[in-house]
């Protein structure tokens, strides 16, 4: 998804009352895109916002200072871009479509605490962002987790905040036991805490999508590590989850009475499920299995 900015050298678009309409307006954004020769493209999950609330729930949450790196994925027509420009002392916007170098080049003329780069912000070097750097962004959605989660394990970040399909929102912040939660969850877990702001309807886009979208807000630990042998064992856990999780272990080939052992010493009844386990529950069932010679 994409975020919709301003035209210094469109028509004015007023309203009934001869105020002109806001940058997020429908109507500039339909003007913006047709004198420029642009039409929304599916394949790179083009929706451009047009609600002015969503925008500043978004950059709200984000708490932007004067000192801030901001990165961005998919600057669009680059509403969102401008208002974190206005805030932090860089910003870092990586866009795929290069049909937009035209009109981005006219939105955010002057910006120059702006960067912008055209190429694939699953691929970006997050390594070369300082410590400490927020991630801010409308996130298309054929790349949302693959970036979260590219990000979080980055350790660069302190703070994300973006709008997403509302089922990944969902994911990435569910409860114990409920449908949602998953390996995802946890990674999300291990990483920080995540929340839900709001939920942003079909309507707040041009052109609408067929899906609810939300905002998430993602603060993380900064002492939080990667742990590859950790988000493996719970992916394991996971794999059927209409099974147990004795079950999935014993089918990854852990030996299954010493699942039990373990599952009984957590005082976890053999028949659990991975999702009703926390996070803490999958540390100490991974480190009584891990520390004979059950791992796989």
């Amino acid at each position: 998804m994409r975020s919709a900015g301003p035209d210094a050298d469109e028509p004015r678009r007023v309203d009934a009352s001869g105020r002109q309409a806001p940058l997020t307006a429908p109507s500039r954004v339909a003007a913006l895109l047709k004198r420029h020769g642009l039409t929304p493209d599916r394949g790179f999950s083009q929706n451009f916002l047009v609600d002015a609330g969503a925008l500043a729930v978004i950059v709200d949450a984000a708490e932007v200072q004067p000192t801030d790196t901001v990165f961005e994925v998919g600057p669009g027509l680059g509403v969102l871009t401008r208002e974190l420009a206005s805030r932090a002392a860089r910003v870092v916007s990586v866009e795929l479509d290069r049909r937009l170098q035209g009109v981005l080049a006219e939105t955010l003329s002057g910006l120059g605490s702006v960067e912008l780069v055209f190429g694939d912000a699953a691929r970006y070097d997050f390594a070369s962002l300082p410590e400490g750097t927020l991630l801010v962004a409308n996130l298309p959605y054929g790349v949302a987790t693959a970036v979260v989660t590219r990000a979080l394990a980055s350790r660069r970040f302190r703070r994300l905040v973006f709008l997403v399909q509302r089922e990944v929102a969902d994911r990435l912040t569910a409860a114990p036991g409920t449908p949602a939660y998953g390996s995802l969850t946890l990674l999300v877990r291990h990483f920080g805490r995540a929340a839900s702001l709001r939920r942003v309807p079909p309507g707040a886009f041009l052109p609408a999508p067929k899906v609810t979208s939300a905002v998430v807000r993602i603060d993380v630990d900064r002492a939080a590590r990667p742990d590859p042998e950790l988000f493996r064992f719970i992916r394991l856990g996971f794999a059927h989850r209409r099974k147990t999780l004795a079950k999935n272990l014993a089918l990854a080939g852990f030996d299954r009475e010493a699942v039990n052992r373990a599952l009984a010493e957590l005082g976890l009844d053999g028949r659990v499920r991975a999702e009703a386990l926390e996070l803490t529950s999958f540390e100490r069932l991974l480190a009584s299995l891990a520390g004979g010679t059950d791992w796989p």
